[in-house]
């Protein structure tokens, strides 16, 4: 079967420094009819069920452990009986949402993650946050960027654990090294590609 991107659109909460605020997040899945691996745990385990359409989850890759990217992923590794990969660097944002248990797997920047006939590389993009990392599948023409890349420009850097200088050069020495037409499938809103923003960053 051929690899595809599937996308739903879950609603909730985001939470640091002792603000909260009304946030939509995408939930994006990549795989065959058969499996698929699940990008963020945001706020509902049945939305992201419903896009995931009973096919068997090998994993869930996390772009960084901000509470409404990771909130529901314990719930997610229970229910679909995957592990949940994160980069190390992100463990103090993790442990402000989940107290009481870790992920299964550290990302590192590099790695290949096989899925229904496609590959995903991780690419380590701190700045957001200092684990944040993106998924590039080179055969599918997209990266998954997270909070670091939006349609419009970087992602926030104005509270705890980010960096707005980093997260500049992350897209720059990593992002913008990938062809023009590459898609951008965010965290939050409207796609975009890596062409588009160069004008951004």
């Amino acid at each position: 079967m051929t690899a595809r991107v599937d996308h739903g659109v879950s609603s909730g909460t985001f939470s640091l420094d002792g603000q909260t605020f009304e946030v939509e997040n995408n939930i994006w899945v990549v795989g065959d009819d058969h499996e698929c691996v699940v990008i963020d745990a945001p706020h509902s385990v049945a939305d992201i069920l419903a896009v995931v359409g009973g096919r068997q989850v090998k994993a869930i890759l996390c772009t960084h452990a901000h509470d409404d990217h990771v909130r529901v992923a314990p719930a997610l590794r229970s229910e679909v009986v995957a592990p949940i990969l994160l980069h190390p660097a992100d463990r103090p944002l993790w442990e402000l949402t989940h107290t009481d248990e870790l992920w299964d797997v550290d990302l590192a920047d590099g790695l290949s993650i096989p899925v229904g006939g496609t590959t995903l590389t991780v690419l380590h993009t701190p700045g957001h946050a200092p684990g944040a990392v993106c998924f590039h599948a080179a055969d599918l023409g997209c990266v998954f960027t997270g909070d670091t890349l939006f349609n419009g420009g970087p992602g926030a850097t104005g509270r705890s654990f980010s960096d707005a200088d980093l997260i500049v050069e992350s897209i720059r020495s990593r992002l913008f090294e990938l062809p023009d037409d590459t898609v951008v499938h965010t965290g939050h809103g409207a796609d975009t590609t890596i062409g588009a923003e160069k004008s951004n960053c």
